[in-house]
């Protein structure tokens, strides 16, 4: 049995040897939202073979092993089904623990706040046939293609952040000396993480296929891990994980509000790069009719990312599967987030649609940043 720190240790000397720097990877200090329901494991199991390990692993095992310091996981929704076929996130957690991190957030429960917020934004904004909105929720690759080929377009968009981002702020609220660590498919997300307008939320991003190198080195099985479940997510945010989710999961949630207009939502999704730039470019022609569109850069959304474990199909399946499975519809069904929101000061909706901070990012300030030399 060797400590976190032990293999740390050894990767370091190892990536040395490969005449490569492990460090200059600062270590932020965050908050965390949650009681983590549980104490944090300091073993791992015994690695077998050569000890190696890709540059993003290593920092975070790092953070792993020192003392003192709390480190969360705040898992992609696209997470079920990726790792030995298992469905229930309570064997992530466990696995988690085992390896060191002192609690694990759903991402979903942000993306149910992020529902809320933009079922909120339409029924403001959304007045006539001639009205539209772009969401902002989830995938950065959506941004980052607005942000080339239709700038403009950022006026029709709420100034949302991901629930990668909303978790993290919320984790940096909470409890203050925690540091995160951001869990999902997708390998634009690291970059998300560094942008200037939204770098106070999230220390460390990992993909599935990082996360599955160090269950490896441990010789962990989520497989045969004891489940510690929470109900933290409703469906609504679960289904982000796929294209037309975050569509649906608006849908859902603007049907039970007391609305200030009438105007249905008409969404469009884009699945894929070639859909989005299709999209953009129809929008900016005015040939499309939507009045809510939808953008996902891989195909299939979220479970088709670069660093999936498992094909696009069977982690759309397994995310539908852990949608079903969830106690409630959506946000405003969720007493989760209701608690949540009223932890956070939130006591009225106009509160929620006015003063929502932590969920809110400034467009402008991150393109004057990519557009710097």
């Amino acid at each position: 049995m060797k400590t976190v720190r032990q293999l740390y240790e050894e990767m370091s000397t190892q990536k040395a040897a490969d005449g490569e720097n492990p460090k200059g990877f600062d270590q932020a200090q965050l908050d965390c939202l949650l009681d983590p329901g549980f104490e944090a494991g300091d073993r791992l199991y015994e690695p077998s073979g050569d000890v190696q390990a890709s540059k993003d692993v290593l920092p975070v095992l790092k953070v792993l092993s020192e003392e003192p310091g709390e480190v969360f996981a705040i898992i992609a929704p696209a997470i079920t089904g990726q790792f030995e076929g298992v469905a229930d996130p309570g064997k992530i957690r466990s696995s988690l623990k085992a390896i060191g991190f002192k609690g694990m957030v759903e991402a979903a429960a942000f993306a149910d706040i992020l529902t809320l917020k933009e079922a909120l934004e339409f029924d403001h904004k959304i007045h006539d046939d001639k009205d539209f909105m772009l969401s902002s929720c989830c995938c950065p690759m959506w941004i980052s293609m607005v942000r080339r080929e239709c700038p403009e377009l950022f006026d029709k968009m709420p100034a949302s952040v991901s629930p990668m981002i909303a978790a993290g702020r919320v984790v940096k609220h909470m409890h203050p000396g925690a540091t995160t660590v951001f869990i999902g498919p997708c390998m634009a997300k690291k970059k998300e993480a560094k942008e200037v307008d939204i770098d106070d939320a999230v220390d460390y991003v990992l993909t599935f296929s990082e996360l599955q190198e160090i269950f490896e080195l441990a010789e962990i099985h989520p497989a045969d891990m004891d489940g510690d479940e929470k109900e933290h997510s409703s469906r609504s945010g679960r289904i982000y994980a796929f294209a037309g989710g975050v569509s649906e999961a608006v849908q859902a949630t603007l049907g039970q509000l007391n609305r200030e207009g009438d105007v249905a939502i008409r969404a469009k999704k884009a699945d894929g790069a070639l859909e989005c730039k299709k999209l953009l470019a129809e929008i900016k022609s005015g040939e499309a009719t939507a009045n809510f569109y939808e953008g996902m850069g891989c195909k299939g959304g979220c479970v088709g990312g670069p660093k999936k474990l498992v094909d696009s199909a069977a982690g759309k399946e397994a995310a539908l599967a852990y949608g079903e499975h969830a106690a409630y519809a959506t946000p405003l069904d969720n007493p989760f987030i209701l608690e949540m929101l009223h932890r956070m000061g939130y006591e009225t909706i106009r509160d929620f649609i006015e003063k929502s901070d932590f969920l809110t990012r400034d467009f402008g300030v991150s393109k004057a940043a990519i557009l710097q030399p």
